[in-house]
């Protein structure tokens, strides 16, 4: 490739990698957010799942709310069973917001469904309170549970959830917690496992530590948000484009910067500290056009949970969960049994020995990054199902990523199967016993200790050094 194809390659990098949010959605600044975006957590959205409706209705019919700050709720009464399907609309009661002052700022009474919306005068902390005494004869609440506090940011409509009827649904031993953070810990190790396949196979075949992978994972998921919301396609439709996009983002990457960096002979130091600046920049970015708020996609934003056992968990992330399988087998059968896949583990072995048998070792980095980008975009979508897309979430799940592989075996795409889910897992069900907070030390902890014991990693290979 000569001089003059190189600075167009990079030139066509930095233009549509940049210019491709540019087209599909304006600055955040000017952007209105949809009614229906909320800033609620995973398990806010989860736990939304078995009791309420991210479909906002209006307490006097199907209208949206008329400002754009909004608080919003679907008034259930569980029966105090696990089945769904014992779930009864709570209407009729009355749903009164105040501000930080204590004034009384809105009302709204529960429509036949049990949904309310109450709009709200602007940004800034709110109590929503139900009024017990309109509550349905048999049904009853605790007044610490009739009451909501909460901030709202700009543009944002904020789902609540009352938890009525709902008490013998709740875990009290350890075990039954055990059991559902088991399950929520193996759809989590399963999309970190998914993502760090990429991370892996690009450490192995290039030497490279890329510390801007994460924003390969965040470029997909709102890529596919802004096909889903601004565009109006079905997530079921701008899924699968946005992952074509995130493969087309890694291979502008590597033609565009990482390739020529690597056929001048740049080091393997410096190309992981030019990463640092470009998962610093890609952030910055994704910030200007998309915001800082976190949205959730138009489709499958809220479902109610299907209890399996003392398990609960929603559709979305046992498809999810279903799709990362499948994908896993997928790469792992295709790393073993096809002549590009055989290439790319030969190439992880000994790249020089690999070009001498007459393997085009830049034809299969390519490929790698590719592969390993659409892995990442896809990735963060399904991610983006339950946790929402956020402009920096790639970012924060880069240091488990660099735990999976590390524990895995660095460079073993088997290794980075393996260490993913372990990951994964161990952050879920650590929280059974420490804080939430901490559950990331948890995983790092178990990290060293397989380190120390097996250092390199679970599926490495040990090697003479000297």
């Amino acid at each position: 490739m000569g001089r003059q194809t190189k600075r167009r390659a990079l030139s066509v990098a930095l233009v549509i990698g940049v210019g491709v949010l540019a087209v599909l959605g304006p600055p955040a600044s000017a952007q209105s957010t949809s009614p229906s975006d909320s800033s609620s957590t995973s398990s806010s959205s989860d736990s939304t799942s078995s009791s309420s409706s991210s479909d906002s209705t209006s307490s006097t019919g199907d209208s949206t709310p008329t400002s754009t700050e909004a608080v919003q709720g679907t008034l259930l009464d569980k029966k105090g069973t696990a089945d769904s399907k014992d779930d009864e609309p709570v209407k009729g009661v009355k749903v009164n917001a105040e501000d930080a002052s204590g004034k009384q700022v809105g009302t709204a009474t529960a429509d036949e469904d049990g949904k309310f919306t109450i709009s709200l005068p602007g940004p800034g902390h709110y109590l929503v309170r139900l009024a017990l005494d309109t509550l349905p004869k048999g049904v009853t609440l605790d007044e610490s549970a009739a009451t909501r506090e909460f901030d709202i940011s700009p543009d944002q409509v904020r789902t609540l959830v009352f938890d009525i009827g709902g008490a013998a649904r709740h875990t009290t031993g350890k075990f039954e917690q055990f059991q559902q953070a088991a399950a929520d810990g193996a759809y989590f190790g399963l999309i970190i496992a998914l993502c760090a396949v990429g991370l892996s196979l690009i450490y192995g075949t290039t030497g490279l530590v890329n510390f801007a992978h994460g924003e390969l994972i965040t470029f997909g998921a709102i890529v596919a948000y802004y096909f889903n919301r601004n565009l109006g396609w079905p997530l079921l439709l701008a899924a699968p484009v946005a992952v074509v996009f995130g493969g087309a983002f890694g291979w502008l990457q590597y033609t565009g910067l990482w390739g020529p960096l690597r056929r001048r002979g740049t080091g393997n130091i410096a190309q992981m500290v030019i990463s640092i600046g470009l998962a610093l920049s890609l952030v910055n970015v994704y910030q200007y056009f998309f915001g800082a708020l976190t949205r959730p996609y138009s489709d499958f934003h809220a479902q109610r949970a299907v209890a399996i056992g003392t398990i609960e968990l929603a559709p979305k992330k046992l498809v999810s969960m279903a799709i990362c399988l499948l994908l896993l087998v997928a790469v792992a059968v295709a790393l073993q049994r096809t002549r590009t896949g055989k290439a790319m583990r030969a190439i992880s072995d000994n790249p020089d020995l690999a070009s001498s048998t007459g393997i085009d070792v830049d034809h299969v980095v390519r490929v790698v990054w590719v592969l390993g980008a659409a892995l990442a975009a896809l990735g963060g979508i399904l991610f983006s199902i339950a946790q929402d897309v956020n402009f920096e979430q790639g970012s924060g799940l880069l240091l488990l990523l660099f735990a999976a592989i590390t524990l895995g075996g660095l460079g073993e795409a088997y290794g980075a199967l393996v260490g993913g889910f372990v990951v994964g897992l161990f952050v879920n069900v650590s929280t059974v016993w420490i804080p939430t907070e901490l559950k990331n030390v948890g995983a790092l902890a178990v990290l060293i200790i397989v380190l120390l014991i097996r250092p390199q990693g679970i599926l490495g290979r040990a090697e003479r050094i000297g």
